[in-house]
């Protein structure tokens, strides 16, 4: 189906291609889309709904229906468009949403069963009978659900994100973007100049048009050499700006490599965050449909796509053509394909008083089609005049114009609505909906190419303008300047669906159905009809669809409004825009400094929130890790014990009004805290519910450094950040992360500071240096910091050195523990060494919990107001009988006390409605001498000493429990102040 002498692909460079199994052939240049059509294949994929065969509609990113899936194995690829998959040799393609064969779907059956399944049918269907649902609606459902199907396997393929900055972005490379960026470069500017499409110049690459004497696609090839040789002007095909946000900035996807077969070491695609200054948006305009019976056959398409693969690939879906529209364009396609050698047998032109514009072919003004014939591809179409007589006419193909909608998706991002132009009969955009972005060219409503030309160099040199440059306005080429003439026509009356949304398989009677049951709001009739909810977004659907539906309910359509238009522009892979986050980039590694010597030491890494951190310290002769476990445990309450907490957040605090901000942030006063001394703070979410605690010391007047825990040293950042901006923007202070910067270490135990006045250059004391408090400290002539803080209920301290420093303080002080009895300890110790102690972390302030659960409801100070303190007020989250935080015992003395085992009366039925609690935290005392576990019992504080049940199904666990107080280690705190 090629036509001779027509095309820009290169006929000399054939490539083999795939489709379905079987061999093709095509030519450099080509996209499948255009390929398949050239072998003479118009069937290329399934509609969703009711299996019907379906055709390319377009011939570029807007395409519904010939989505396909690229590549084998693990390097599949679903749902790409056919219309955008360049060619090469090797490609592998496959059709989707068939079973078994594309040309045999059985589950076309569906076709059959439409009269049942119209708008909303799964509302009314699928809510009885009620058992149904889980036994065989959810299950049929889901496996008839999706189009393209991922293969299941690790993607193999490398993903890159990227960061531009530019003066301006110029969004499309038609003729309104090339003289953009010709304005805003001469300009001086730097300019980016990005565009969806593998070649420069838009819709001239599809027309038989001259600029400046020569033709459109030579000279916009001309233009693109120009722009490439200035050195402040960057090119990006293949580029497709998807969203606009904030500030200037914009989300943009590269194709990099996905038109290459062997992409050797680049990446497939690239996603980029583009800063710019000002934008210029040359998106173009989107063509049309006209809706009629059967209008979705294989080879019928719009009027601009027959033109554009006629021009630009040489290639016609039949023969024997038609063409259908309500305006000029229409009749320049029955032209561009009369004068290609194809035979026009008609010319349909819906207006009673148009002029035939397209030469000696049939011409029926004042007629419409009314239907399509054909299954696999479309065979005749009926022709119907205003007296109602019709006529059949046999053809393999028909383009079919409704009219141009400008592209002005991005313009709508922010939250504008467009504006709607009676003179188009479509939505243009406001000109400040983003700020700094300036629509220019056919988006804005310049539909005539000498229009284009002239919109794009004044919104470029204006561009420029407004950031100082000295901006002269280009001179313009002379092109085709003719206005186009239309009248409104979004669907052809008559029995029999007319598709609206091919992807979707929407109907006009769908939409009219959605009016008559009161889904009057266009928002409510897209999510009733599922109308423009494809891959495509309702590109060549939505507007027809609200103007049916604004007719259906009496109302124009600027009454009727549209849908939102939200990022992406087009579909973008999960893969590029989470690029890194593939294997271990989906959670990075991240190593304290000791992690090396604990690797050394044998110690086995477990994950800890973002970080990797040693389980335990396995010695000569231990052969399992409780025993190792127990001799850590041992050696801190017995000696002196070495644990790495560098991985605990570690903010820095500075200004002079710290202190009150921290009286916010916290439940208990900070500003009261003097220098050289910490505290142990409790912060609340709004909600009255725990975020998180640690330990916060006042190291000068002006500068305090904060703990977190290591789970929640992100999240406790972000809550600073907005409690700064929402409730103290007015105060004087400033706060970083530092948690990187500092390497910190524990040292707990009896014999700690022994070991550290071997160490440090200058001896410490009780009475210089008591229980909370903080000061400057030298190592060996390396300043560092000290705090006299213990989470193992020990005399211990934390000492921190610059991170640089952390691999060789640790060694020396493993090295001098040892030496004293004792030596490093690790998670699984540190675990049990708090349970003893009944601190909380993150197993029981999960988010759910509230300061009287965990039975620090005195923290939260009456005189003063604190973030949560409201809300954690009230009445249901401080009654007695809510699960308040106990220490279990075994009654045996010996049983385990699993994790997550629930907890119930002594006696009695084990129901749901019986469950007085969890377990959250376990582990086994060699201190003494048997399992112990934290957990949240109903009215706990009261059921010291009575016994529960504590019963965990999934590990078929019993044991009955006494109830105790969570400090089951000296309770009075007498070690960590001594």
């Amino acid at each position: 189906m090629r036509i001779d002498g027509m095309g820009r692909v290169d006929r000399a460079r054939v490539l083999g291609f795939t489709f379905d199994g079987r061999r093709y052939q095509g030519f450099a240049g080509d996209t499948l889309a255009s390929a398949l059509l050239g072998a003479g294949v118009r069937l290329m994929g399934r509609s969703f709904k009711y299996h019907r065969p379906r055709g390319p509609l377009t011939a570029g990113s807007a395409e519904p229906n010939a989505l396909v899936t690229v590549g084998r194995g693990a390097r599949a690829e679903p749902n790409t468009r056919a219309t955008m998959q360049e060619l090469y040799n090797g490609l592998a393609s496959v059709s989707q949403n068939r079973w078994p064969s594309l040309a045999l779907d059985l589950l076309s059956v569906n076709d059959l069963a439409a009269p049942f399944l119209g708008a909303g049918f799964y509302y009314k269907t699928f809510m009885w009978p009620k058992a149904f649902w889980e036994k065989v609606y959810e299950p049929v459902i889901r496996r008839a659900a999706g189009l393209g199907a991922l293969s299941g396997q690790p993607n193999p393929d490398r993903y890159e994100k990227a960061f531009a900055f530019c003066d301006v972005l110029v969004i499309g490379a038609g003729p309104a973007g090339l003289m953009a960026a010709l304005a805003a470069g001469q300009a001086g500017a730097q300019v980016i100049l990005c565009d969806e499409d593998a070649a420069p110049g838009g819709r001239l690459l599809a027309e038989a048009e001259a600029v400046d004497g020569r033709p459109g696609a030579d000279w916009t090839a001309a233009q693109w050499e120009a722009l490439r040789a200035m050195e402040n002007v960057r090119l990006m095909p293949r580029t497709t700006v998807t969203g606009a946000y904030d500030q200037g900035s914009y989300g943009a996807h590269e194709r990099v490599a996905q038109h290459l077969a062997d992409p050797g070491a680049a990446p497939v695609e690239c996603f980029w965050r583009i800063a710019a200054q000002r934008a210029v948006l040359c998106s173009g305009a989107l063509e049309r449909p006209i809706a009629f019976r059967d209008n979705d056959r294989p080879g019928v398409m719009l009027a601009g796509a027959l033109r554009g693969y006629a021009h630009r690939w040489g290639v016609a879906p039949g023969r024997r053509v038609a063409v259908f529209g309500n305006n000029d364009d229409a009749h320049r396609t029955a032209r561009d394909l009369a004068a290609a050698g194809l035979e026009v047998v008609a010319l349909v032109d819906s207006r009673h008083d148009a002029e035939n514009r397209a030469g000696d072919v049939p011409f029926f003004p004042g007629h419409v089609v009314s239907r399509a014939h054909g299954r696999r591809g479309l065979s005749a179409i009926e022709i119907r005049g205003a007296d109602g007589r019709r006529q059949r006419v046999a053809v393999e193909a028909l383009g079919v114009s409704g009219g141009w909608n400008p592209a002005l998706h991005l313009t709508c991002h922010l939250g504008a609505r467009p504006v709607w132009s009676e003179t188009l009969a479509a939505f243009l955009p406001r000109a400040d909906a983003v700020p700094g972005l300036r629509p220019a060219g056919a988006v804005a409503g310049a539909l005539s190419t000498t229009s284009c030309l002239r919109d794009g160099a004044e919104a470029g040199r204006a561009a420029a303008a407004d950031l100082g440059f000295a901006a002269v306005l280009p001179a313009i080429p002379e092109a085709e300047d003719a206005p186009g003439r239309l009248r409104r026509l979004w669907a052809v009356p008559g029995r029999g669906r007319a598709w609206l949304d091919f992807q979707n398989d929407v109907t006009v009677k769908d939409v009219k159905q959605a009016a008559a049951e009161n889904y009057a709001s266009v928002e409510h009739m897209k999510r009733y009809t599922t109308q423009g909810m494809a891959t495509d977004q309702g590109k060549s659907s939505n507007i027809g669809a609200l103007a049916i539906l604004a007719d259906a309910t009496g109302r124009d359509i600027p009454q009727t409004g549209t849908t939102t238009f939200r990022p992406p522009y087009s579909p973008v892979p999960i893969a590029a825009m989470g690029a890194g986050a593939q294997g271990q980039g989906f959670a990075p590694v991240r190593e304290t400094t000791s992690h090396a010597q604990s690797v050394a030491m044998g110690a086995p890494m477990v994950e800890a929130g973002l970080w990797y951190r040693p389980s335990y310290f396995p010695r000569a002769g231990e052969t399992t890790w409780r025993a190792a476990c127990d001799r850590e445990v041992a050696m801190v309450r017995g000696a002196v014990g070495i644990c790495d907490v560098s991985t605990l957040g570690k903010i820095e605090l500075v200004g002079p009004d710290v202190g009150a901000f921290l009286d916010v942030v916290y439940t208990n006063r900070f500003s009261t805290l003097k220098p050289g001394r910490v505290r142990y703070g409790l912060m609340l979410r709004e909600d009255g519910h725990v975020m998180d605690d640690g330990t916060t010391a006042r190291l000068e007047a002006d500068r305090w450094v904060m703990t977190t825990t290591t789970a929640a040293a992100g999240q406790v950042m972000r809550h600073l950040d907005w409690v700064q901006q929402a409730w103290a923007p007015g105060m004087d202070l400033r706060f970083v992360s530092v948690t990187e910067r500092w390497a910190q270490f524990a040292v707990a135990g009896p014999r700690s500071r022994e070991l550290l006045n071997g160490l440090l250059d200058a001896p410490i004391d009780d009475a210089g240096f008591p229980f909370m408090a903080c000061g400057p400290v030298s190592v060996g002539g390396v300043a560092g910091r000290l705090f006299r803080i213990s989470f193992s209920g020990e005399h211990a301290y934390e000492i921190a050195v610059p991170a640089r420093f952390g691999a060789s303080l640790f060694e020396a002080l493993v090295a001098r523990a040892e030496a004293l009895g004792g030596g490093a300890y690790g998670m699984e110790a540190l675990n049990v060494l708090r349970i003893e102690k009944g601190h909380v972390t993150h197993a029981e302030i999960h988010g759910r919990v509230t300061a009287f659960d965990i039975g620090f409801q005195r923290m939260i100070s009456p005189a003063k107001e604190c973030i949560g303190k409201a809300l954690a007020a009230r009445p249901g989250l401080v009654e007695e009988s809510r699960p308040q935080l106990v220490g279990l015992r075994p009654l045996d003395g010996q049983s385990p006390l699993p994790a997550g085992a629930h907890l119930f009366a002594a006696e009695g039925a084990v129901t749901p409605d019986t469950d007085l609690g969890y377990v959250t935290s376990t582990g086994y005392s060699p201190t003494l001498g048997l399992p112990l576990a934290l957990g949240f019992l109903a009215n706990g504080r009261a059921r010291h000493g009575e016994t529960v049940r504590l019963i965990d199904r999934l590990r078929g666990a019993e044991v009955a429990c006494e109830v105790t107080d969570p400090v089951a280690v000296d309770p009075d705190g007498g070690r960590l102040r001594g």
